[in-house]
């Protein structure tokens, strides 16, 4: 498995507060992640570091993932604890109030992945049948899509579109998405904050993964375009690719 994390803070933001990243467990089994942080006076900075923080350390004392039921029970353990620790840092620390951040995580193993997702960050794959995005977002404007309000194409629009549903560290629980697929040969998988979903369309994010170049690359370009075409935001992106040999590395 091949894996490639970018980010960058855009060409508006002062700060970052997207954080992210692809960790190892001693079985070689990835956890791709990325945080999307809110929150004013950089508190958006300090809830996504602290999921990211939490979960790499989490994730590398892991031996073995044996099936997409116990990936599903680490992930929401995980997510848990992840999510007291920043309820309790935005009460503890006055600056800190009301922060939180979106999530959305990757167990990848050679035999399947499973997902985790909070919040409006995303994951999409690319494959034999095309580019999917596999996450609904926790959002405000995506409920009035859902339950036929307002239209796709009045969404993209719309003044509330950053408002989430859901976003973890901002209450005292939590509920994740989560989902297991298959990951073949040659798939893809795109993990990515709104800073990139809302610069890009499907198309063109479907047609830059397949370039022939390498997977750092790609998302160099995912990024650069995602700012030609404003960069109002923090993008962050992680790209994992099964390799041809279904073996890790």
């Amino acid at each position: 498995m091949e894996s490639a994390f970018k980010t960058d803070k855009g060409r508006i933001r002062q700060h970052n507060e997207d954080h992210g990243g692809v960790f190892e467990n001693s079985s070689r089994d990835r956890l791709a992640v990325v945080a999307d942080g809110m929150g004013g006076h950089n508190a958006g900075d300090v809830a996504s570091n602290i999921a990211i923080d939490q979960l790499q350390s989490s994730w590398e004392k892991v031996e073995y993932i044996s099936s997409p039921e116990e990936a599903e029970e680490w992930l929401k353990q995980a997510i848990e604890t992840v999510n007291r620790q920043i309820f309790s840092h935005s009460r503890e620390n006055i600056e800190c109030q009301g922060m939180g951040t979106t999530l959305v995580a990757v167990i990848s193993t050679d035999r399947f992945c499973t997902i985790a997702h909070i919040g409006d960050s995303r994951c999409y794959i690319l494959n034999e049948s095309g580019f999917t995005l596999l996450t609904e977002d926790h959002s405000l404007v995506n409920e009035l899509v859902r339950t036929g309000q307002i239209s796709k194409e009045a969404a993209e629009h719309h003044p509330r579109k950053n408002v989430l549903t859901r976003a973890l560290g901002t209450e005292e629980q939590v509920v994740a998405d989560y989902r297991t697929i298959s990951f073949e040969a040659g798939d893809y998988l795109l993990l990515c904050s709104d800073g990139l979903s809302n610069k890009m369309t499907d198309e063109e994010m479907a047609l830059i993964l397949q370039m022939d170049l390498s997977l750092s690359d790609k998302a160099e370009k995912l990024v650069n375009l995602a700012n030609e075409n404003g960069g109002e935001d923090n993008i962050t992106i992680v790209i994992l690719q099964q390799s041809a040999d279904c073996e890790s590395g």
